[in-house]
């Protein structure tokens, strides 16, 4: 069984940065499909990354590219989100989410995918 604990949250101004991390158990978790997922007041879960074994298979939600980058800490079984330029828009409770069988390239932002979820992650940016 995959368990995740999500970190890192708070409120921050717009322009400012955080880094969220999500640790894994049960798992390696450069070794499954790990995905950060947010959903904001009244919006749909929505899929901003998503990264597989050696980065390869890294992507990312139009909407944060440029400013999010995700990535794998292998010592410590973590999963990380930076998040640089935060914009009130970006304001959500955030989710790691896992998979331990294969997703599609084009499929990847689909939550139904991972049957695995942490509890959340809390993030408010102020304008």
């Amino acid at each position: 069984q995959v368990h995740l604990v999500e970190s890192g949250g708070g409120s921050v101004q717009a322009g400012g940065s955080l880094k969220l991390s999500c640790v894994v158990s049960g798992a390696t978790a450069s070794r499954i499909y790990m995905a950060w997922f947010r959903q904001g007041p009244g919006k749909e879960r929505e899929g901003v990354a998503v990264t597989f074994a050696d980065g390869r298979y890294t992507y990312y939600a139009d909407s944060v590219k440029e400013r999010f980058t995700i990535s794998h800490d292998i010592a410590k079984n973590t999963l990380y989100l930076q998040i640089d330029n935060l914009k009130p828009e970006d304001t959500a409770m955030y989710y790691c989410a896992a998979s331990i069988n294969y997703i599609i390239s084009t499929s990847w932002s689909d939550p139904d995918k991972y049957p695995y979820w942490g509890q959340g992650t809390q993030v408010t940016v102020s304008s």
